[in-house]
This record gives C-alpha cells, sequence and structure tokens, in this order.
C-alpha cells in the first residue's frame, strides 16, 4: 500500500468490533460495514442491511487477502484511492445464483406470447428486441435464444436481437464465454438440448458448449441499472429477475417505472419469482405469475 493510501488508513477513526466477532482474521467494525453498505448503495443501489454484514465480511475478505490488506480500514482507504477498486467491490458483494430454464413459466409464456407470434408478424415488423437485465453467468440470456431459435427456426433471417447486461464484470466474462457444466443439462427439457451441445473428453467427461450461432443473437455488456441506460429503442420484453430484491423501495419503484417506459406497449416484463410490484403500476398489467404486460 502506498504512503498516501497508508495515510488516508490512519485517518479513519477505529472502532471496536461488534459483539460476535470475535476470532475473526480481519477486525470488521460497526463503522466499516456502514461505510461498506453506503458505498454499495450509492454505486449499484444495492441496500445492505444489518442481515448481509456477515456476506460482506466474507466477501470482502477475499480482496483483504488478494491485495496484502492488514485491515477493512485499510480496505476503505484502498476504495477511497483507486476506483477501479469500486468495481471489484461490487462484483464482490452481487449474487449470482441462475440456471438454465430457472422459472420455466416465464420461458413458456415467451414461447406462447412472443416467439410462437413473431413469424405471423408482416415481414418489414420482424424485429425483436429483448433485455435480460442481471444476465449473471448467461444461462438466462441462452435460454432465451433456445426459445427463439426453436419457434422461429430461421431466425437468423431476422433482424432478432438479445441484450444481456450485469454490473459484474466478471460473470459476463462466464457468460460471454458460454461454457457450462455437463450436469446443467438436468435443468434443460429434452426439447431444447439440441440447442446446447455437449462435447466429452477421452474420459467420457462431459462440458456445455454454447456454439456461434446462439452466441451471435446475443450482446454481453456491462451496465450499471443505476445509472442513464445507452440504448434509446424499446424491448418487445424485458427479464429483470430476482434482482430487486436487493433493492430498497424508492430504488425499485424508481427502476420498475423505467423498465415501463423501456418496454414497447403490449411487450412484456418478467420479474423473479420472490419479488411482487407492490401497488398498481401505471401502464402495467398482471398477466401471469409474475409477468406484466404493458398497456397499450
Amino acid at each position: 500500500m502506498s504512503r498516501s493510501q497508508g495515510a488516508a488508513a490512519a485517518a479513519l477513526r477505529r472502532e471496536p468490533s461488534p459483539p460476535g466477532d470475535e476470532g475473526r482474521e480481519f477486525e470488521f467494525s460497526d463503522a466499516d460495514f456502514r461505510a461498506l453498505a453506503k458505498l454499495a448503495y450509492e454505486h449499484a443501489g444495492i441496500s445492505l442491511g444489518e442481515g448481509k454484514r456477515n456476506l460482506v465480511y466474507t466477501r470482502i475478505s477475499r480482496r483483504l487477502r488478494t491485495l496484502g490488506l492488514a485491515t477493512f480500514q485499510d480496505y476503505r482507504a484502498f476504495l477511497s484511492q483507486d476506483r477501479k477498486e469500486i468495481e471489484n467491490f461490487i462484483n464482490s458483494i452481487s449474487t449470482n445464483l441462475t440456471r438454465f430454464f430457472r422459472e420455466s413459466h416465464h420461458f413458456d409464456h415467451l414461447r406462447e406470447h412472443i416467439a410462437a407470434k413473431f413469424i405471423s408478424r408482416p415481414l418489414a415488423a420482424r424485429r425483436l428486441r429483448i433485455w435480460s437485465a442481471g444476465c449473471s453467468t448467461g444461462e438466462e440470456p441462452y435460454t432465451i435464444a433456445a426459445v427463439l431459435q426453436r419457434e422461429i427456426r430461421d431466425v437468423a433471417r431476422y433482424d432478432v436481437r438479445i441484450l444481456a447486461t450485469d454490473i459484474d464484470t466478471e460473470v459476463l466474462r462466464k457468460a460471454s464465454a458460454g461454457e457450462y457444466g455437463v450436469n446443467s443439462l438436468e435443468e434443460i427439457p429434452n426439447i431444447y438440448r439440441e440447442f446446447f451441445p455437449v462435447a466429452r473428453d477421452d474420459s467420457g467427461k462431459g462440458q456445455i458448449f454454447i456454439d456461434e450461432a446462439t452466441k451471435e443473437l446475443i450482446a454481453f455488456r456491462r451496465l450499471n441499472l443505476m445509472d442513464p441506460w445507452p440504448f434509446q429503442g424499446l424491448f418487445d420484453a424485458i427479464f429483470c429477475r430476482n434482482v430487486m430484491i436487493y433493492f430498497d423501495g424508492p430504488t425499485k419503484e424508481n427502476l420498475i417505472e423505467r423498465f415501463t417506459n423501456q418496454v414497447k406497449p403490449g411487450g412484456f416484463l418478467y420479474i423473479g419469482h420472490s419479488e411482487s410490484l407492490l401497488g398498481r403500476h401505471d401502464g402495467l398489467q398482471l398477466v401471469g405469475r409474475t409477468i406484466y404486460r404493458r398497456e397499450a
């Protein structure tokens, strides 16, 4: 750590760790937790209540070891000196739990109400845009692509694109690679397995490799949902599932309004099974379990 970073660390007032923190590798005071929670909220809209204290300690301890820092106060000073570390910090506290065809009723709805009807559109209107917001390691956008490929067999002929975004740069790298353990096949219905080819080595061990035709349907991009969105066009469908559970009420309300304005009239917003849109939101109509349609 540089002399300036050390001076910044020394300037932070030391506070004793609260009861229950004895035996931890690093001292983790109330001031440390409050400061890191404040950063998470300011930079990513993530609300970290007291119940997330152990999560923050465990995940950020890894950054301390990687950086060779002795205390959380040193880490807070480092964050103030190195803005690139903010990205690593957000990556560390982001939770990325996903799988292929998770909450499968959403993909049944996508198949029936968007993909299956696409081919009946007038030729000039055969344009489709879907946004996977909070795509994690890529299982969601690749599932969307499989549904579209099965229902629109010549999908490459048309102007069909999936935007897949996440704030976590590490999971985006994994998503772009498109490589998954063969055990993931258990999550994929038989009718879609042709889009998830498995390559096996001499020992019989296998791995799923997403093919280039599927990858070409998807653009992976880093995006902080709290920032201004860089696109102007509207989407036929937006998937934002199990992301808003990390936001407080005002942040969630603002995000829902922005999603509503970003989906086409008649298009759909899919949210996670553990989420709900409390009260009525102007312009959105509940049409299925955690499925909302933007009113015309």
